[in-house]
Formats: structure tokens, sequence, C-alpha cells
């Protein structure tokens, strides 16, 4: 009864796995072979092939995003795989109340890596956000060439 547990077990995972790789791969190979053919169709047409990209902070900050973006529906997947597998072992721990509490914790930690994984997306938004537009706190609104206008005019009046 183990082994056909284990082998239900592996099987579960390998797809999950499969699965997670057949969905990401087509997303990244299609960016870059779309860029690589653009410099290439350029080049054949006399141009400059490929331009240099202008805005270097852009770049990082979609990097970064694709990266956590990627890592995020990993965690995901995973995720969901150990909640069925936790769904599993309840169905199947035969009323053993030691059985029962460790999928009653597996469940648990894959809802908190869930949360934390939403959680971290949250906070890397966020800072990305702060670092490529930083609000300075206690400074105004207005340019820094525009002459500010005093609230009391001199003399008091």
């Amino acid at each position: 009864m183990k082994n056909i547990k284990k082998t239900i077990l592996g099987a579960i995972l390998a797809f999950a796995f499969l699965l997670s790789i057949a969905v990401l791969t087509p997303e990244l190979a299609s960016a870059a072979a779309s860029d690589d053919i653009q410099c290439g169709v350029n080049a054949a047409a006399g141009a400059d092939g490929c331009a240099p990209d202008p805005d270097a902070s852009a770049t990082l900050d979609s990097t970064v995003k694709s990266v956590i973006n990627i890592l995020s529906i990993l965690v995901g997947v995973f995720a969901v795989v150990m909640i069925l597998v936790a769904g599993f072992r309840y169905i199947t721990s035969g009323g053993d109340s030691a059985k029962v509490t460790s999928a009653k914790n597996t469940l648990v930690y894959a809802i908190i890596g869930l949360i934390i994984a939403a959680l971290a997306q949250v906070i890397v938004k966020f800072v990305l956000k702060e670092t490529i537009n930083p609000t300075v706190p206690g400074s105004s609104s207005q340019p820094s060439g525009a002459p500010s206008t005093p609230s009391d005019p001199p003399g008091g009046v």
C-alpha cells in the first residue's frame, strides 16, 4: 500500500513539474525569439540592427518583475500540489490521529505558503515603485524651478 501511495505522489509531483515547465517555457522563449528576429530583420534591411534600450531602469524593473512572477508561479504550483497531497493523506489516514494531524499540518503550511507568495508580490511591487519613483516625506509637489509663494505676505497684512 505504501508503494502505491509513493507512486501516486511521485506521479502527481512529476505532472505538476512538467505542467509548470510547459506553461512557463513558451512565454519566455517567444519573448527572446521575437527580439532576436526583429534585430535580424533590421540588420538585413540595412538598419542599425538592434538599438540599445535607452531606459535601463525599466529593463531592470521588468527583469525583477519577471523573476518574481516566475518564482511566484512555481511556489503557487508547489503549494497547490501540497494541498492535493494533504487531501490525499487526509483521505487515506484511516482514522489514525497522527496521520490526520500530519495531513492537517501539511494543509496549513501549504496555505501559509500561498499567502506568503501573494504577499511577496505586493512587497516587491511596492519596493520597485518606491525605488524608481521615490517620494520624500515633507517635500512639496512643486517643481524645483518654480518660484515659491509665501503663505503670509511680508508685513503681516
